[in-house]
Order: C-alpha cells, then sequence, then structure tokens
C-alpha cells in the first residue's frame, strides 16, 4: 500500500452549529469518526439528537419569519452565495482532505470531480437566484392572475456518506438560492466537510440561523426531523429503506414535502454494434468502479450481447488493473477503502453470496491490504450471472460488476428495466436509431450515451420506481422541491 502524507495533519471542527455558533449537543454526547483507511480513531463529533434539532428548527424559523434571508433581493442572496462558492474554490484542498480522511475517497477524486463540482453547483445556483421568472395568467381585462414561486420554509437535507461535499451543495446551494432557512444532517460517517463548508457559509454572510448542521445518527437526527411539524419540507439522498421511513415520518407529522433520490442497479448495455471495445471496457469500469461502487448510480449490471461478451470482457478485465486500490491519499490511488467496517463486511458477503449461487469470479472477489488496518475490498467480476442471483438484483454498494449475456436487443431493454430501481442506465452502440429506442425503453431517470454519465449541474437528476420520490436534484427542476406555488387573483373594477 503506497502512503503519501507530505502534508500536516488537518485540524478540523466537529461541533454542531446552531444559530450561528458552534455548540456541543444538549447532551453533551459524542461519537466516533473512523478514518477508513487505516481503522483509526479521526475525532469525536458531537452527537445530536432531538433536543438539539428542536433548537435549530427553532433558530431557522426565527430567522425565515423574520426575512433576514428570505426576504433580501435574489441579487442580494446571489451575491453572499458568489462569496461563499470563492471560499469554498479557496479552501478547496482542506475540503478534499476531509472528505479522503473522513470517507476514504481517493484524493484526486475529491480534487478533479468532487470539490470543483461543489464550487460549480453554489455558483450556477446562485446566479439562477436572480433569474427566476414568474408568470401572469392568460386572463381577460376584468381580472390579474399571478403564478408567484415563494420559498418553501425550513427545509431539512438529510445527506449520504458517499459524496460528503457535493451532496451539500446538491441540496443547499438551491434551498438557499430561493429564500429558505436550511437545516442539515450529514452522514455520520462523514460529517468533517458540511460542518466545515457550513462555517465558510457564515464567513461569507450567510446570516444566523439560516444554515444550521447537526451531526447525528439517523435514528434520532434523521427521524427527529422526519416527525418535526415545524419542518416543511426534507430533502434525501440515501438507501431506499431510509426513503421509506422519511414518507412514513411526514405521514405521520405534518405532511411535509419529501424528495427522495434513492438507490439503484443499474444497467450498463452493450449492444452488438458497440463501438471500440478498448474505450467502452474503460467506460463499464469507471460506471462500476469509479468512488469503489459505493454510488447510487454505479453501473453494477453489465448486459452486453452474447456474440461480443468474451472479447468485451477480455477487454475489461485487461483495464481493471489500471484501478489501484490503496492508500487514499496517494494521488495514484482510484479505488479507497469501504467507508466502514460494517459496510465491507456486507460487500464480501455479498460476493460470497454470488460464489454460493453460482456465478464466477473472474478477478478480484476478497478483502485486500488488511494489514493496513483498513476495509478494502478488490475490484470484482462476475461472469455466469442468471438475473434471479442477488448478487443481479440488489444493490451491493461496492467495486462489483456481474456480466450478464443477451440475444437482442428486445432482451436488453426486458433485463435492463427487470430491477425495482431505474435510477440510471448507460447503451453502447454506433446506431441512432438503437440509441434512442433502447433509451426511451429504459425507464430511468438518465440514461448515457455511449458514455457513462450523470449529466451535469444543468440536468436533473433522480429516479424511476423505488430510486426516487418526489423530485429531482440539480438542474432548474430542483428549485420546485423548495418553493411552493401561489396564484394572486385580482379583480380590476
Amino acid at each position: 500500500m503506497t502512503t503519501t502524507r507530505e502534508q500536516q495533519p488537518l485540524t478540523f471542527r466537529t461541533q454542531a452549529f446552531i444559530d450561528g455558533n458552534f455548540c456541543d449537543a444538549a447532551s453533551e454526547e459524542q461519537f466516533v469518526s473512523i478514518n477508513p483507511a487505516t481503522g483509526e480513531t479521526l475525532g469525536q463529533i458531537t452527537s445530536c439528537d432531538r433536543a438539539d434539532v428542536d433548537r435549530a428548527v427553532a433558530a431557522a424559523r426565527r430567522a425565515f419569519e423574520d426575512g433576514r434571508w428570505s426576504r433580501q433581493t435574489p441579487e442580494q442572496r446571489k451575491e453572499t452565495l458568489l462569496r461563499f462558492a470563492q471560499l469554498l474554490e479557496e479552501n478547496a484542498e482542506e475540503i478534499a482532505r476531509l472528505d479522503t480522511l473522513d470517507a476514504g475517497k481517493p484524493i484526486t477524486d475529491c480534487r478533479t470531480i468532487d470539490v470543483p463540482e461543489t464550487v460549480k453547483c453554489f455558483r450556477w445556483y446562485a446566479e439562477a437566484a436572480d433569474k427566476l421568472f414568474d408568470s401572469v395568467a392568460p386572463t381577460g381585462p376584468g381580472h390579474l392572475g399571478l403564478i408567484v414561486r415563494e420559498p418553501v420554509g425550513v427545509v431539512a437535507a438529510v445527506l449520504p456518506w458517499n459524496f460528503p461535499a457535493l451532496m451539500f451543495a446538491w441540496k443547499v446551494a438551491p434551498a438557499l438560492a430561493v429564500g429558505n432557512s436550511v437545516v442539515v444532517k450529514p452522514s455520520k460517517l462523514t460529517s468533517l466537510s458540511a460542518i466545515r463548508m457550513t462555517e465558510l457559509a457564515a464567513q461569507a454572510g450567510v446570516p444566523d440561523g439560516v444554515l444550521n448542521i447537526v451531526p447525528g445518527s439517523g435514528e434520532k437526527v434523521g427521524q427527529a426531523l422526519g416527525r418535526h411539524k415545524d419542518v416543511d419540507a426534507v430533502s434525501v439522498t440515501g438507501s431506499t429503506e431510509v426513503g421509506r421511513l422519511f414518507l412514513g415520518y411526514s405521514s405521520e407529522s405534518n405532511l411535509k414535502k419529501v424528495v427522495l433520490e434513492l438507490g439503484g442497479k443499474n444497467p450498463q448495455i452493450v449492444l452488438a454494434d458497440a463501438p471500440d471495445f478498448e474505450i467502452v471496457a474503460q467506460d463499464v469500469l469507471s460506471a462500476g468502479y469509479w468512488n469503489m461502487g459505493e454510488n447510487c448510480s454505479a453501473g453494477s449490471r453489465l448486459l452486453v450481447h452474447h456474440s461480443i461478451k468474451d472479447e468485451l470482457l477480455g477487454s475489461v478485465v485487461k483495464h481493471a488493473t489500471e484501478w489501484i486500490v490503496g492508500d487514499p491519499l496517494d494521488p495514484v490511488t482510484k479505488i479507497g477503502p469501504m467507508v466502514e467496517e460494517r459496510h465491507m463486511e456486507k460487500v464480501l458477503g455479498y460476493i460470497e453470496t454470488g460464489r454460493d449461487e453460482g456465478a464466477n469470479v473472474v478477478i478480484g472477489g476478497e478483502r485486500v491490504l488488511e494489514e493496513t488496518g483498513g476495509y478494502f475490498v478488490a475490484p470484482t467480476i462476475f461472469d455466469n450471472v442468471r438475473r434471479d442471483m442477488r448478487v443481479a438484483r440488489e444493490e451491493i454498494f461496492g467495486p462489483v460488476i456481474c456480466v450478464i449475456p443477451f440475444k437482442d436487443e428486445e432482451e436488453a431493454i426486458e433485463l435492463a428495466n427487470d430491477t425495482n430501481y431505474g435510477l440510471t442506465a448507460s447503451l453502447w452502440t454506433r446506431s441512432v436509431d438503437s440509441a434512442l429506442r433502447v433509451s426511451r425503453a429504459v425507464r430511468a431517470g438518465t440514461v448515457s450515451v455511449n458514455c457513462f454519465s450523470e449529466g451535469d449541474i444543468t440536468t436533473p437528476f433522480g429516479g424511476y420506481k423505488e430510486s426516487g420520490f418526489g423530485g429531482r436534484d440539480n438542474g432548474l427542476e430542483a428549485f420546485d422541491q423548495y418553493t411552493e406555488v401561489k396564484t394572486i387573483w385580482m379583480t380590476i373594477r
């Protein structure tokens, strides 16, 4: 395991941030944050509960009602968010290292993808803040019908652990841009970058109470936010199981708006006329192994036309050697550890299940670098996978690709849609007709053609079926979850 330790150890905040101040939990409880690359303790993080959520929501409500942010002009909010984006850019290396230490993410990915996209997200929504137009209904001369958008109020943002900084941006940026107050619950496994970014937001001029952060468990903090009657909307990225809980919390409390971005079992469809296999193989591996496969849009099901399966699989196996497993702080590392020991055991359990069900391990299939104390799993490919196997149907959330052959385009579409999920899909073909037919037929929120992609900040991201509910992240469509639509009808006499 290669190690790069030229930087000095980071110091970082570990407390909650409520109403403009860092603070301990009312209970004074803390939880341990573990570096998944070494198994060592990073620090003790404030562990909030319902009492702290009540304080944060009350602060957010006061800030919203007195208008310190909600009644600023869109241009004023834009200028503050642009200052925030600039501070994020100036502190990009620190934020990248926090996510690498906390989540085990490769530092090169954090430096070149996650943090730059985080900055871009805040800049994009800042610039959109004063470019959203309301509308006038087509009435007769005796009436005026105004259709206007207003901020929903207090928003709870529940973040996942796989993209800590970027998911903070996806939710906080559009919510703040339209004038809401926000309470953020970062994942208990990865709280550090969210705490630091909240501090930078305050430095940029986001008023006290407008942006609050309450670290802690889903059972305590997540549930308290989901059930809180003074939270107007909650946006959650996480597992489908967690999403079901938040729908229940809403139904049992104030029927708050709920937007869910959930899991996936995403197909990669390679038709017989696919372009250069070397390029396809590299895209396939990026889809399956990027972020250690800890990605809801990971292309974990490789559906390949039977006539080209062996040739493509050979190219995939050859290029898999380029996916170096190692210290996430080393710039050459492409696969870091699983986020925690329990998750590593879950991934290894799925691999063992795949073997037991008769799938063939082509590469990988075991824990590696155990001597480091970290939670590393070798990138794995299964061949001879049947559609009824658990590894073909359940979200593994690790560096595991399952190869399934098909005989024609119709079967490829049927296989792709044979899942409870519908987040993303990828397709490789030289035919424009095939690209359009298959893209329209596959039930997924994003379909990428001749590449692996989630789109960009301008395109909405979310899923069909059990992959999503209630709205989309990204694009102008993200504003829908953070605003209410009001009709103002006037009679002109």
